[in-house]
């Protein structure tokens, strides 16, 4: 195992390499300065998607959603309070359907909201519909592991 893992800025998309010795939870971005990790979703176009999912070493928790959908409504405090529990574990991100159609076509989304987990820029899993915390932490941690 490498001595150190990559982590995409929330802000500029600088990619990082973090010492695995050190805490990260107050790391900041060699470019920019932002933190790393803020403890909040952050909201992806397609190509800052593809950079996050592609070169982040830790899990990326992308949440298919659209502003219209009730059911995206009622998870949307469900992953924020998971992102801000569980990073810098894992990265959590938004995708907005209706913004990115080609993207949710590329991952098969029927229905919303839907969740898919990256590991290593491939998809781990995936899971649909509204879901709570703790289930919700489960499966983040299982995927964190």
């Amino acid at each position: 195992m490498s001595d150190t893992f990559h982590v995409v800025c929330p802000k500029c998309d600088a990619t990082n390499r973090i010492p695995r010795d050190r805490p990260v939870d107050a790391a900041k971005c060699g470019r920019c300065h932002a933190r790393l990790f803020e403890g909040k979703p952050i909201a992806l176009t397609t190509g800052r998607f593809r950079k996050h999912v592609a070169e982040n070493d830790i899990p990326v928790i992308a949440d298919f959603w659209a502003a219209w959908c009730g059911p995206c409504r009622t998870m949307a405090p469900v992953f924020e309070r998971a992102a801000r529990e569980l990073e810098p574990r894992a990265r959590f991100v938004k995708v907005d359907v209706d913004a990115e159609p080609q993207l949710a076509n590329e991952y098969g989304i029927q229905g919303i909201p839907a969740l898919i987990a990256f590991k290593k820029g491939q998809v781990a899993a995936r899971r649909a519909g509204v879901t709570d915390l703790n289930a919700l932490k489960g499966w983040v941690q299982q995927l964190a592991t």
